[in-house]
């Protein structure tokens, strides 16, 4: 998959086949789309390439809205790679270009800049100033201009019956199982291994400290989680606390996780972590050593996970 950065940067030499949209978390329900414009590619000879924006334009048109998304973009080029497109088009999104009309979307965009010869589009699809044209009026541009239309049926994509949104508050109620069926994937955090205060070490369940740059990234609900990473080329499970770390009187949020028989040096790796499972809340123990007797059972808990 070869990514590009701005419409303007394309190289303008091959026709596409062509979907557009923000695409947050790529989930099953978006590749069914994503699968459907591969294979249409293929037998037409076309590049399939998927047009998509950041910042999210939400941020954008509604800065008063805390957004959290569920890929950084760094997350979605790797989920898109393996999906096996020709092109990925990231466009910059701003005012400006949130300002075009739908003709001028259609024709400078699609038609002049990206070559699209065929756009395959969700049945509730809105694009121009304002979101004010829908599928009829691509289907109108399409004879106008020289490219094919193919609606995805409400009844395909709703038969998958997911959503982005339902993904974010699975993830916020702490409900991994279910975020994970929908993505298809387990949800991962991304993010540059930090020094910590050491508290892990003492206790014989030293830690990386993750830290995120992508504030818009959404973080599950706090509690102790089962996850795995690969670390130096070789896969490792271990278990993850999100909060606070009340038994300590932590002040800020922090997201520390301890690798089963991992000994190595992670300091300033970028590292992304795979969450599996959630194991309980986030508890406040009377003593350090009470403290430790959990954790003791939160490794064997998921142990037991990890083997079945």
């Amino acid at each position: 998959m070869v990514t590009v950065q701005s419409i303007s940067n394309y190289d303008k030499k091959h026709l596409t086949a062509i979907t557009i949209g923000t695409f947050d978390g790529v989930h099953i329900g978006h590749r069914k789309i994503l699968e459907h414009l591969i294979n249409d590619a293929k037998k037409t000879g076309l590049r399939s390439t998927v047009l998509t924006f950041f910042p999210h334009p939400r941020m954008v048109l509604q800065k008063d809205t805390k957004i959290s998304l569920l890929n950084t973009i760094q997350e979605k080029i790797k989920i898109l790679e393996r999906i096996g497109l020709d092109y990925l088009i990231i466009h910059p999104f701003t005012l400006e270009f949130s300002r075009l009309s739908s003709t001028e979307f259609v024709r400078d965009i699609l038609v002049n800049e990206l070559k699209a010869k065929k756009i395959i589009i969700g049945y509730d699809h809105r694009f121009g100033r304002n979101r004010n044209a829908n599928i009829q009026d691509l289907f109108a541009f399409g004879n106008t201009f020289n490219f094919e239309v193919e609606e995805i049926a409400a009844q395909e994509i709703d038969d998958v019956s997911v959503s982005s949104t339902k993904i974010r508050n699975a993830l916020l109620e702490g409900d991994i199982k279910t975020a994970n069926q929908y993505l298809g994937y387990n949800y991962m955090l991304t993010g540059d291994v930090k020094k910590g205060k050491g508290l892990g070490r003492q206790l014989n369940f030293p830690t990386a400290n993750l830290l995120i740059a992508e504030e818009y990234k959404l973080i599950p609900k706090n509690g102790v989680y089962v996850v795995k990473s690969i670390l130096n080329d070789k896969l490792y499970y271990g278990m993850m606390n999100i909060g606070f770390n009340p038994t300590v009187d932590g002040s800020s949020k922090s997201i520390e996780i301890h690798f089963f028989d991992f000994n190595a040096d992670l300091y300033e790796q970028n590292i992304q972590v795979d969450i599996l499972e959630r194991i309980r809340d986030e508890h406040k123990f009377n003593s350090l050593e009470e403290l430790k007797a959990q954790l003791l059972k939160d490794k064997k808990t998921s142990i037991s996970i990890i083997s079945s």
